[in-house]
């Protein structure tokens, strides 16, 4: 690694860091939301609903596995994504970069929204943001290496909003790689709106994981939720979907336009993993290993 990169690797630790820590000591920043508080919140209040409304009544308010996936929470959330990624994005980004340079790349982006209405702009962002996201979530089900490090979220046996965030770290690489090239330098979307959708992101996939009894009525055409997403989770997935169904993150929208979608009946109590999950590793660091080892081992 040069000397250039070493440096850029240095000064983002050095701003991550800094950035962590303003964040933990000032809860209520002045025109932004603080995202580790946020998280905190949202986890609490969804968890509250589940104690309250629980859909699968027999399940225990502490479910199997809660304290692995809060544990996963914390450390995706926290740790890899507010301190870890960023540097390293910041290294790769470099890199790629400096790689499209002799192509005629001089930065910036191709197409420029960022002077449309605000609202607007945040919609496009947002709409366009989600249609990427399940095109990566396709993916992670299709491609067998990808398929490996995805197994982890496909691991969670009783659903709970903190399952939300039960995924391999280097899902982060693909998912916000692909994200960053077609929204910041292709379409030119600003920092401001992307935060402001990775919040919403986060709400609305806790929900889509907790012990809830909702669909939204009509508008579950449109966002995803509980009793859809439960199906993503199905440890059987029907002959026409062999590869999975309901990849949406916020919206339910793209599998009803592409034809993915799958909602057979209520799926309260269906049986959630994949095949042969018994023998899966059920630790943190065994379920982080697994996807490295060897299909022979």
């Amino acid at each position: 690694m040069s000397t250039s990169y070493v440096d850029t690797l240095i000064k983002t630790y050095q701003n991550e860091w800094a950035y962590f820590w303003k964040t933990v000591t000032t809860p209520f920043p002045e025109g932004s939301v603080n995202m580790f508080y946020l998280l905190i919140f949202a986890s609490l209040l969804i968890w509250g609903l589940e104690i309250i409304l629980p859909w699968r009544k027999n399940q225990k308010t502490f479910r199997k596995d809660f304290w692995l996936d809060a544990f996963y929470m914390f450390f995706n959330f926290y740790i890899f994504n507010l301190l870890v990624y960023g540097a390293l994005s910041n290294v790769t980004l470099k890199a790629f970069k400096s790689v499209l340079a002799p192509l005629g790349y001089e930065g910036g982006h191709l197409i420029d929204f960022s002077g449309l209405d605000w609202l607007l702009e945040l919609t496009i962002f947002f709409l366009i943001a989600d249609l990427v996201q399940w095109g990566v979530h396709n993916m992670l089900h299709r491609i067998p290496f990808l398929w490996k490090f995805h197994k982890v979220h496909h691991s969670v046996k009783e659903m709970g909003f903190a399952a939300h965030l039960r995924y391999h770290f280097l899902e982060t690489f693909v998912y916000q790689s692909v994200k960053y090239i077609s929204l910041v330098m292709i379409f030119g979307f600003t920092l401001e709106n992307a935060f402001i959708v990775y919040s919403l992101t986060v709400i609305i996939g806790h929900l889509n994981h907790a012990n809830l009894n909702w669909s939204y009525g009509p508008l579950k055409y449109v966002f995803n939720n509980p009793k859809m997403h439960i199906w993503h989770h199905a440890k059987e997935f029907p002959e026409n979907h062999s590869k999975g169904m309901n990849f949406g993150i916020s919206l339910s929208c793209w599998d009803y336009i592409f034809g993915t979608a799958y909602v057979p009946s209520d799926g309260r109590d269906i049986e959630l993993g994949f095949s042969d999950d018994e023998s899966y590793p059920k630790s943190f660091v065994g379920q982080v290993i697994e996807p490295f080892k060897s299909d022979k081992a």
